[in-house]
Parts: structure tokens; C-alpha cells; sequence
């Protein structure tokens, strides 16, 4: 008796997974409206009056060590612990694992490369503006300042931009950036926008930034986000050359080969004509082998009788050779009588 195997759920979710569509109809792909570039130019502006306010000392900077001497650390002592754990939120490492999973995933149910080079557009970009801004500064952090009420610009550091805050806008923001409907893009921000700000005020409390660094990481992880539908057709092209190789290899058996030249258009076109099936079949057939030559036989004396022959012993006989045998129809000689 033949029994049905029982499908377990991994089973069922690829069974689903093969009723997907090969790519979806419609990518909902944000543009650059007027509304975006009015708030990337407020955005903008407002990071650099965080710089502009940095670099001349101004009030910011006293608020700074204001918050510095009064050590959060020491005054919410309890909730140190949790605050540890919280940052790693904002750390580029483990969150850049989450969502590149995530990312893949729908990758791979959309057929569709574009989460994957969206998430990593967005982190090129941010290594590149806040890593410049971090060490074109040169800030020391909190931890290292040397001169009280100064802005420890241009001494070798590393720490203005929040690096922290400015990942966790990027890398969680990317989500809602991504999402495919407009409620989900809703709620993503909101949740993107909560655990940025609780990452930017966690390295407050435990003091590895000052407020301002957090301020300006905001800014330059919402600059990113909100430049990213400017590089949506560099991720379309880069996307439609990467399938294009997948499916030459698979075609030419993992060896690419570069594509034709095209054609100008009403310059006249050779054709060939179309070889038979017979010419197709004696071409894939392996060359004949040369005839071998007929033997060669010479010409014949002048007939004679079989009676008329000499016998000839054939070499290698046991038989010794008779010199007293005539050939047939010959007298014999006659014999001695008597004996």
C-alpha cells in the first residue's frame, strides 16, 4: 500500500514561494517631488547651521558640556544596562546584517535585485559623506576633551557626525523607504524615526558623543535617505546588467560572452542560405574511412591442362619428393624383368 508523504511547513512555504509571480508589475519607486526637495533643502540647511554653530563656539557647544557634567550615566544608573544593549541598534555591523537578511529575502520573493542595491547605495553613501565630515572635523569626543567650553574641533577626531545615529536613521529608515505600500511606509518611519532617536540620545547618556553630534548624525542619515530616488536609475541599470551576465552564463554554460554589435538601420543585411538536412547530417557525421585497395592479380599464362602440370610439394610437407613421378598421360617408362 502506497502511501502520500506528509508536506511539513518548510515544504509548504517553498510550495508557496513557487506560486509567486516572476516579477512584480509594479515597483512602487519614489520620486523626487517638490515636497522631498523642500525638505531635503531644509534638512540641508540645518545641517549646516549645526556645523556653522559648532565651528564658532556658540551656545550649542555650552550646551554640550553642560550635558557632559551632568552625567546621565550617573543620574539613571539603572537603566545602564538596557542603554548597552539598545546602542548596538546604531552599530554598522549587526544592523547591516538584519536588514541585508531582510532585503534578501524579499529579493528573492520578488525576483528582484533592487532592495539589496537600494541598501547598498544607501551605506556607500553614508561611509562616504559622514566618514569625510568625521575626519575633516576632527572633533574629539566627550571622553578625550582637553579644554573646557572649547568645540575640540581640528584635534584628530573621529566622533562629529554621530556615526551611530547616523546608521540607525540609514539602515532602519531604508525600510520605509522600501516598503510597498503607503501604510507600511507609515509605520516604518515611525518606527525607523523612534529607534534613531533613542540610539542618538543612548550614546548621549553613556556619553560617547555630545548632543550635538547626534543632532548633525540625524541630519546626515535623512540627507541620504532623501537622495536616494536621485540614484533609483544607476540601481536599474546596475540591476538589468547583473540579471543580463546571470543569463549569458546559463546560456553559454558559465562562460559570458560579450553581446552583438547592433545593426544601423538600412544597411543591407547578408543571408546565407539554409543548409538541407541531408548536407546538416553528413556534416555532423565523421569522415569515411579511405577504401582499401583492391588487390592486385597478374594476368594469367596460356591455359594449360591440369594433367600437363608439374606437381609441386607444398612447402612444409611431410610427403619427400618423388623425382620418378611424370606427369599424367605420360608413357611409363617401362621396368627391368627379372629382378
Amino acid at each position: 500500500m502506497r502511501t502520500e508523504r506528509k508536506l511539513t511547513r518548510l515544504d509548504r512555504v517553498f510550495a508557496r514561494l513557487d506560486r509567486e509571480p516572476e516579477r512584480p508589475a509594479h515597483l512602487d519607486v519614489p520620486r523626487m517631488s517638490r515636497h522631498r526637495v523642500a525638505l531635503l533643502t531644509g534638512t540641508l540647511a540645518f545641517y549646516l547651521a549645526i556645523v556653522w554653530a559648532v565651528v564658532t563656539t556658540s551656545w550649542l557647544v555650552r550646551l554640550d558640556w553642560q550635558v557632559m557634567f551632568f552625567r546621565p550615566y550617573q543620574q539613571w544608573s539603572g537603566i545602564h544596562w538596557f542603554v548597552d544593549y539598545y546602542v548596538v541598534l546604531g552599530q554598522r555591523g549587526p544592523t547591516a546584517v538584519m536588514v541585508a537578511a531582510w532585503l534578501g529575502w524579499r529579493s528573492w520573493r520578488q525576483h528582484t535585485l533592487r532592495p539589496l542595491l537600494t541598501l547598498g547605495v544607501a551605506l556607500l553613501l553614508l561611509n562616504i559623506t559622514v566618514g569625510a565630515a568625521k575626519y575633516g572635523m576632527g572633533r574629539l569626543g566627550p571622553h578625550y576633551a582637553t579644554v573646557i567650553g572649547s568645540n575640540e574641533m581640528g584635534l584628530g577626531g573621529d566622533i562629529f557626525p554621530s556615526g551611530h545615529t547616523a546608521n540607525a536613521v540609514v539602515t532602519w529608515g531604508i525600510l520605509a523607504y522600501l516598503a510597498s505600500t503607503p501604510r507600511a511606509r507609515r509605520w516604518l518611519s515611525a518606527l525607523s524615526a523612534v529607534t534613531s532617536l533613542g540610539v542618538g540620545m543612548a550614546t548621549v547618556y553613556l556619553g560617547t558623543h555630545w548632543l550635538s553630534d547626534v543632532l548633525l548624525g540625524w541630519a546626515a542619515g535623512l540627507l541620504i535617505l532623501l537622495a536616494l530616488p536621485w540614484c533609483e536609475p544607476l540601481i536599474a541599470r546596475a540591476e538589468a546588467r547583473i540579471l543580463d551576465l546571470r543569463d549569458r552564463r546559463r546560456v553559454h554554460g558559465g562562460v559570458p560572452t560579450p553581446a552583438p554589435a547592433p545593426t544601423p538601420v538600412g544597411s543591407p543585411v547578408l543571408l546565407t542560405p539554409r543548409a538541407t538536412a541531408q548536407e546538416e547530417a553528413a556534416a555532423r557525421e565523421p569522415a569515411a574511412r579511405a577504401p582499401r585497395p583492391a588487390p592486385a592479380y597478374l594476368a594469367p599464362g596460356p591455359h594449360t591442362a591440369r594433367s600437363e602440370r608439374t606437381p609441386v610439394t607444398p612447402v612444409g610437407s611431410r610427403r619427400p619428393p618423388h623425382s620418378d613421378r611424370v606427369p599424367r598421360g605420360t608413357p611409363a617408362p617401362a621396368r627391368p624383368l627379372g629382378g
